[in-house]
């Protein structure tokens, strides 16, 4: 595995630009992102969060611009970026005739990982899918599908992973279970990059949050200094009412 930088940001984008003949996706992107934090990049389809993201994973290059990733650039050191990044895209990558510990175990095998048992055991403790681990994946729910295919992109334990658009598609209690996976990477140490269009996503995860919008970030901040951007609201003394999401779980229950 390769050494971990212990300064600096983890991320580093600066004058990132990428174009599709006559359309420019990205027009002079630039932000870094602390280690061991949750980074929100925020815009509505077609803003360039998945061409981002696929730059930074050395997956896409860049037309212009430079990118750091724990350290090392993306185009001269792709090898090493890639060794400290782990990638789980807008739909679950799992193989469905496997088991949930036997598509974990095939992973570590793949990376040539000493004891895959003990490694496959450990993340489906951590990710409260231990009961299932037996079970086919074709039996998993969409929440327990996509925290299987998180699970599935720690193996090896890389430092950064990229979330792009982890809840696509899912119910809002698959939703909120995808939400307390991400929570506990980064409370573990974990980067976290996310890409989102959803503005609760970002309000619920990111300890920072960038809006993309016709190529370039327009804002760059914590919630609370995002928030100051408006008006303050007017104290209204209101009975609080519950929420929908209060009502959904008050019913269905926190089931996995």
């Amino acid at each position: 595995m390769t050494t971990l930088p212990t300064t600096g940001p983890v991320i580093r984008v600066q004058g990132l630009r990428k174009s599709y003949k006559a359309l420019e996706v990205l027009r002079g992107v630039d932000f870094d992102v602390a280690r061991g934090s949750i980074f929100a990049l925020l815009g509505s389809n077609g803003a360039g969060k998945t061409t981002a993201v696929k730059i930074l994973s050395t997956l896409l290059k860049a037309d212009a611009g430079t990118v750091s990733v724990n350290g090392f650039d993306v185009t001269t050191q792709a090898a090493d970026v890639r060794e400290s990044i782990s990638l789980t895209g807008q739909f679950a990558a799992v193989d469905e005739i496997l088991s949930g510990r036997e598509n974990l175990v095939l992973v570590a095998r793949l990376r040539h990982l000493k004891n895959p048992g003990t490694i496959a055991d450990d993340l489906l403790a951590r990710f409260s899918l231990t009961d299932a681990g037996s079970r086919k994946v074709s039996t998993y729910s969409g929440g327990m599908r996509r925290r299987l295919d998180i699970a599935m992109s720690l193996v090896g334990n890389p430092p950064v992973i990229f979330l792009d658009e982890p809840t696509t598609g899912l119910d809002p209690q698959g939703r909120i279970e995808v939400w307390q996976a991400v929570k506990e990477l980064a409370a573990q140490g974990t980067t976290v990059l996310l890409t989102t269009q959803y503005l609760d996503e970002a309000e619920q995860l990111a300890d920072r949050i960038a809006i993309l919008h016709e190529g370039r970030i327009i804002v760059n901040d914590t919630l609370a200094e995002l928030k100051k951007l408006l008006p303050p609201a007017e104290v209204e003394y209101v009975e609080k009412q519950p929420t929908l999401e209060d009502v959904f779980l008050a019913l269905v229950g926190d089931k996995k």
